[in-house]
């Protein structure tokens, strides 16, 4: 599926561009957001090579990797999603989410609405079964998204990510489409 677009009243769902460098260094750059991520804030040029990496993936055939975009009305680039499809256990319907919010848009709903639109995408876009996510234990914010759109916490991942030169654990939610169908 290609190109995306996702919409909903506050926020749309699209294809990264070259453009979207500055605006997403805002975000991987920010030492509040890369706080509870798996990696140090990256610099302008590392977002450089990450959007390359994920406007190439974008056009492959089967696509596995969706990274897109969440902007405002206008085009105001405040956050990135991400739905991974599972490609160890083909035939099985399944994916992994992740998203980064623009800190000075925190507290609004915003990383809610960035989720609900990467569960249409996977459950009504691309009929996924199940989708999940892992977040640092300390994450209470993220925790209350997942929680919000219906993601049910099942447990934790014991010395998951060596983060910052030490082993972090993850808590791991997940939601069905049965479930997904009944939220809405």
């Amino acid at each position: 599926m290609y190109p995306v677009t996702i919409t909903s009243p506050r926020l749309a769902l699209r294809e990264f561009t070259a453009d979207d460098v500055d605006a997403l260094t805002a975000i991987y750059g920010d030492p509040k957001v890369a706080e509870h991520m798996s990696f140090e804030p990256r610099s302008r040029e590392q977002v450089q090579t990450t959007i390359t990496t994920v406007t190439e993936a974008a056009k492959a055939v089967p696509r596995t990797e969706y990274s897109l975009a969440a902007v405002r009305p206008g085009g105001d680039l405040i956050a990135f999603a991400r739905l991974a499809i599972d490609t160890q256990h083909p035939g099985q319907s399944s994916g992994q989410i992740g998203f980064a919010l623009r800190a000075d848009q925190w507290g609004q709903g915003l990383g809610t609405d960035v989720v609900r639109l990467l569960l249409r995408l996977a459950f009504d876009e691309l009929d996924l079964y199940r989708v999940w996510g892992a977040r640092s234990p300390l994450n209470e914010a993220s925790a209350r998204v997942m929680s919000k759109v219906g993601m049910v916490e099942e447990g934790r991942i014991r010395g998951h990510l060596l983060v910052r030169g030490q082993w972090r654990d993850s808590i791991v939610h997940s939601i069905l489409a049965p479930e997904w169908r009944d939220e809405r």
